[in-house]
């Protein structure tokens, strides 16, 4: 159990990284975005995202650990990787590339937030157990938002 309780810290140390930095980041691509209604996703998760951050912190307190950062090189790629994509886009398709790698963070955060999640149950963290569910139905609300946005909306304009 003590190896899965530095797992959960760990792990939480490094999601409230990607919390913290994906706020603005989001920010920055909702103001890239041309569709108002993308730009308005963005924006809302990006909201969304800065009070998560702040349940994660309540979270590291509840399982006594110190709420602090700790780092995500996964995030810093792929970030980079949708900045980078975006910036090379024409115009016509820069919005289904926003929400392409807005959906890989997505994706990354759900594996991170299911397994989280799941050590919380293991060790007896039944609030941090609640908040992480809570949590993880966020995102993949989110990412079934830019799912259908891009379907419905960017996609067929893209061509």
């Amino acid at each position: 159990m003590k190896a899965l309780a530095y797992a959960l810290g760990r792990g939480l140390k490094d999601i409230l990284y990607v919390e913290t930095a994906l706020a603005p980041a989001l920010q920055s691509l909702a103001e890239a975005a041309a569709h108002k209604e993308l730009r308005g996703a963005l924006e809302r998760h990006a909201a969304e995202t800065v009070q998560q951050a702040k349940i994660v912190k309540d979270i590291l307190r509840s399982v006594g650990m110190k709420a602090e950062t700790g780092q995500s090189a996964a995030l810093e790629g792929l970030l980079a990787d949708c900045r980078r994509s975006a910036a090379e886009a024409e115009a016509s398709a820069r919005d289904a590339i926003i929400v392409v790698g807005a959906q890989t963070i997505k994706h990354y955060e759900i594996a991170r937030y299911g397994a989280l999640r799941e050590w919380a149950k293991t060790l007896g963290y039944d609030e941090a157990h609640m908040l992480l569910t809570t949590i993880l139905d966020e995102e993949r609300a989110a990412n079934l938002k830019l799912n259908n946005l891009a379907i419905n909306s960017l996609n067929p304009t893209a061509i």
